[in-house]
């Protein structure tokens, strides 16, 4: 066993490279180590805040400035470890940027984000962080830590950039050279004084494809995000009626967006995951609108167990689909296809909640009867 509060810097070193051993053993890309000291990015995230581009998430106010102070999260933390873990399905075929741009061309097709058509990753970077950090306290002995995956009050984004994951793209998502972005962050937040890593260089250059491509032009300027009108957010986060104004823009789009990630220049670098956690389930493989909207409760909890996409609950659900089946309507289909549509929609407003039912009403009332 190795005690590394010594000031022996070799040991400290070496102690990384054993990290980054462990964390490639248990699914992960990379590993960073950032300091604590986030006050630089207090501004923005205040100014963000201010703005109310947080939208219904509440929780996003609440904690206010502790984001960025993670000794004020978890006292006694001096040193933040930061991980990479790729997502893109094992058997996704070359050019899968164009299969999911044709996906979302097609009217009655369903469009569900990649990173969530597998298991919950929440549970699986957890599981393997803690497992991490288990190994690091076995070599270093006791050891205080707490580990993350998108589940507290953490800047991620700016933690990996300090340590060296990647850059904050225009889209205000991490952007790796050799990785594109689709991948998800973890931290584990510890009191050993590691070395830190070096950052990398920014270049996204004048590029502003994110921006452009964007649905609904949620990103108003460059690394600046207004949740509120991001279909990531209306379809996942916020529990409501989806705006009237932005339901058109959301197209087939039931869960997530990855739009800006898809004409990014650096997703064509984008690396397979190695576990088949994330590997499509079948009802998600080629789902269509009218097949999910055709789910009980029941059949929803089954589908979705031990993934994402539960967390959302089945009024939602119902909710996202009823708006991609009235946008279905509002494009060239067969009159066959119109109808059966029109009667699957009128078919569950009886027994729908009042949210769902609302969204049933504006699906048929703003479709042109062909």
């Amino acid at each position: 066993m190795t005690d590394v509060r010594i000031e022996d810097k070799e040991l400290q070193a070496s102690l990384v490279e054993q990290l980054r051993g462990w964390a490639r053993a248990l699914g992960f890309s990379q590993i960073g180590v950032a300091d604590v000291d986030l006050s630089s990015a207090e501004p923005g995230l205040l100014a963000w805040l201010q703005d109310g581009f947080h939208g219904s998430m509440a929780y996003m106010a609440t904690h206010g400035l502790r984001r960025a102070r993670p000794a004020e999260l978890v006292p006694g933390t001096v040193r933040v470890i930061t991980a990479r873990m790729d997502y893109l399905p094992r058997d996704l075929p070359d050019g899968w940027q164009a299969v999911e741009w044709q996906r979302l061309d097609e009217p009655t097709a369903a469009g569900v984000s990649l990173y969530a058509r597998g298991r919950d990753y929440h549970k699986v970077l957890r599981n393997r962080l803690q497992k991490l950090a288990d190994q690091l306290a076995a070599e270093v002995g006791p050891l205080g830590y707490r580990v993350f995956t998108d589940s507290a009050p953490v800047l991620e984004v700016e933690l990996a950039s300090r340590s060296g994951i990647g850059w904050r793209g225009k889209h205000t998502l991490t952007l790796h050279r050799e990785a594109g972005s689709m991948f998800f962050l973890g931290e584990i937040y510890v009191d050993l004084p590691l070395p830190l890593s070096e950052p990398v260089s920014a270049h996204c250059g004048e590029c502003r494809a994110c921006i452009d491509v964007c649905p609904t032009g949620a990103i108003v300027a460059p690394y600046r995000v207004d949740a509120r009108r991001c279909i990531s957010y209306l379809t996942i986060e916020h529990d409501g009626a989806i705006p009237e104004d932005l339901r058109p823009l959301m197209g087939n789009r039931i869960y997530g967006c990855d739009d800006c990630q898809l004409v990014c220049p650096w997703n064509k670098f984008a690396q397979r995951s190695t576990l088949p956690d994330f590997d499509a389930r079948a009802p998600l493989t080629h789902p269509d609108l009218l097949t999910l909207w055709r789910w009980t409760e029941d059949d929803f909890l089954r589908h979705t167990e031990g993934g994402p996409i539960r967390r959302i609950g089945f009024e939602r659900w119902q909710r996202n689909i009823a708006v991609g089946l009235g946008n279905a309507l509002r494009q060239v289909l067969t009159p066959e296809q119109d109808d059966e549509i029109r009667h699957a929609l009128a078919a569950r407003r009886e027994a729908a909640t009042e949210l769902v039912r609302e969204h049933i009403d504006w699906a048929l009332r703003h479709a042109p009867r062909r």
